[in-house]
């Protein structure tokens, strides 16, 4: 089998779909893990693990609309747009739908546990990071069209596009490091 046909069979994407499966396991293991450990740094911890998962969430939502600007070169049905298919699912389902999820789990037990839901600027932050997901959708909606071999925007869009996460990470770092309000 060549390398092209290994990368984009459907054995490889189920292995890639259990090792994300796996690797969340291992990842929810080393949380309780902390929290019976080390009950008294836990929320340091706890904040540590969401910084790593938004990091590997804006790595995702910075680098799909930049495969979405190459896919719309590319003829529907050639090899070139089947390779970028297969790269768009692994990355929405393997790095940034699980770092979604768990910088949302996380989030949300640190608004809960170390500020209790107060200030201005924590509800400006969980507004702007519900942005960023109607983002993360927006662009899991066009991997599904762009899988279908739906009508395509254009290149000119998804390069618009990529300013958003842009845009909204700058908004959220100020907010939590600044706390203007």
């Amino acid at each position: 089998m060549a390398d092209t046909e290994r990368q984009v069979s459907t054995t490889a994407g189920r292995r890639a779909g259990l090792r994300a499966y796996m690797a969340l396991g291992v990842f929810i293991a080393i949380i309780i893990g902390l929290y019976l450990g080390q009950p008294d740094s836990f929320s340091r911890w706890m904040t540590a693990l969401h910084v790593v998962a938004v990091i590997s969430w804006m790595a995702g939502l910075l680098y799909m609309p930049r495969l979405f600007i190459y896919h719309s070169d590319a003829a529907p049905g050639s090899e070139q747009s089947e390779t970028f298919k297969v790269m768009e699912q692994r990355l929405l389902k393997v790095i940034m739908n699980p770092a979604m999820m768990i910088t949302w789990g996380l989030g949300l037990y640190l608004a809960w546990d170390v500020f209790r839901f107060q200030g201005g600027w924590l509800h400006a932050k969980i507004a702007l990071v519900v942005l960023l997901t109607v983002v993360h959708v927006l662009f899991s909606r066009a991997v599904r069209g762009f899988a279908a071999d739906g009508p395509r925007r254009s290149p000119r869009y998804w390069r618009m596009m990529n300013e958003a996460p842009t845009l909204l990470m700058i908004a959220i770092v100020i907010l939590v490091i600044v706390k203007p309000f």
